[in-house]
């Protein structure tokens, strides 16, 4: 059986604690898409760690992690993450790296930061952290895949003309040192030594694991605000965050994954621009629920930039719910709401005058001003309640509430930063 574990919204939704919870009864971890420009902050046993690229079920013994063809793999960031979570007590993780899987190269990461440069005032926000050079070049035919670093004679052509592509537009356009292919040879050599002990092939891996009965568990990266083609374009991320891309970024068949779980925050955040029809404005509301958020704060994984916050948006919720074909929404960080009298929702978008239910395109969308509703709080700390009946009925009803507007149920709530902070409802 496969279940995706999927954001609803703009990304840092919980993804990684619901994935290594639900680990513990699983087999397989698959990440299928992005990079490391985003990270899955986890609080277990073992301690409190910051995923960018391993699977969140390295925590689990008996689990098989995968990194995915879909994925942007950097190699040296990778071997990094290992050695910092086998260094602080966790047993080295099994893990498999797709030989169809693509590599982030130094020059992706140099182009980053050079067009962010060049755009200045007008750039996207990028984490720097060369993915969308990545992916550009990954859909242009000239990516390095992993099987490619053992193949030197055709590493050695297709680097050369890697280089006749990207010296052009160095030189010319952002005024740089051209790139030199003996020295990208040099770095690839070490990239296929790193990872050598991992590659597989993991779709043929699947395929078997399923034919077994296996349980497998796909953990998407960012949310649906963030997918290139439905998401709040131009200021989304370079890959697909849909669960239907899930199959492709795995090498599955579609019809294999039977559930699929939507991970959506009890407020709203999102980093970097783009817009966002819920942010609270007003700064110190803002800053006491950033400071309140999350586990230490609404601060990025992998940037540690300050998180824009809002309150729950039940239009862009419900549409992220949508896109996702969720089976299943995980409402995550609960806890961090008890301090609020009362709490808004939002419930509507007025455009030019008029109010509407559905999420529209980035133009449209620019132009929104939320409608909300106000919801009594529960003014109490709901941590360590394990059933659903015990926490405080504003609470309850605050879940039941937001529930009716997406329409799709809410099984999994999250009060704590811990594994077992989860509360299951039928």
């Amino acid at each position: 059986m496969v279940k995706a574990i999927v954001g609803a919204n703009w990304g840092d939704e919980g993804k990684g604690k619901i994935t290594d919870t639900l680990a513990t009864e699983a087999d397989v971890v698959v990440r299928f898409q992005g990079g490391a420009n985003a990270g899955h902050t986890i609080k277990n046993s073992y301690g409190k760690f910051a995923l960018h690229t391993c699977p969140s079920g390295v925590f689990n013994s008996n689990v098989t992690n995968i990194i995915g063809n879909g994925v942007a793999l950097n190699i040296p960031v990778l071997m990094k993450e290992i050695g910092d979570i086998t260094g602080r007590g966790v047993p080295a993780p099994k893990l498999l790296i797709s030989d169809r899987a693509q590599v982030v190269m130094p020059y992706h990461v140099k182009f980053d930061e050079y067009e962010e440069e060049r755009l200045k005032g007008k750039s996207f926000g990028s984490t720097k952290s060369g993915i969308a050079p990545f992916y550009s070049d990954k859909y242009a035919k000239i990516g390095i895949q992993v099987s490619e670093l053992f193949d030197e004679d055709y590493l050695k052509e297709k680097l050369e003309n890697i280089c006749t592509l990207k010296n052009t537009m160095l030189v010319h356009l952002y005024k740089k040192e051209p790139l030199d292919a003996g020295e990208l040879f040099k770095i690839c050599r070490e990239y296929a030594d790193m990872i050598r002990p991992y590659v597989a092939d993991t779709s043929l891996f699947l395929r078997k694991a399923l034919k077994e009965g296996k349980t497998v568990l796909l953990e998407g990266q960012l949310g649906t605000m963030k997918d290139t083609d439905h998401g709040i374009y131009p200021m989304v991320t370079s890959s697909s965050t849909l669960a239907a891309f899930g199959a492709i970024g795995a090498g599955i068949p579609p019809y294999e994954i039977k559930q699929i779980i939507a991970v959506s925050k009890a407020y709203s955040s999102a980093v970097g621009a783009g817009a966002f029809v819920s942010e609270i404005l007003d700064e110190k509301e803002a800053e006491e629920l950033r400071n309140r958020g999350g586990d230490g704060g609404e601060y990025g994984a992998t940037t540690g930039r300050p998180r824009r916050v809002g309150w729950y948006d039940c239009v862009a919720s419900r549409y992220g719910c949508a896109l996702q074909g969720a089976t299943d929404v995980a409402l995550t960080v609960l806890d961090v709401l008890g301090y609020l009298d009362e709490i808004p929702v939002c419930t509507g978008y007025e455009v030019d005058g008029q109010v509407t239910r559905d999420f529209p395109t980035t133009r449209t969308l620019e132009r929104a001003k939320p409608v909300y509703e106000k919801l009594p709080g529960w003014k109490c700390d709901i941590t360590g309640i394990r059933k659903y009946e015990e926490l405080p009925e504003n609470c309850r009803k605050y879940i039941e509430f937001i529930e009716k507007q997406l329409g799709f149920p809410i099984t999994m709530v999250s009060n704590g930063p811990s594994r077992e902070d989860i509360i299951y409802r039928k």
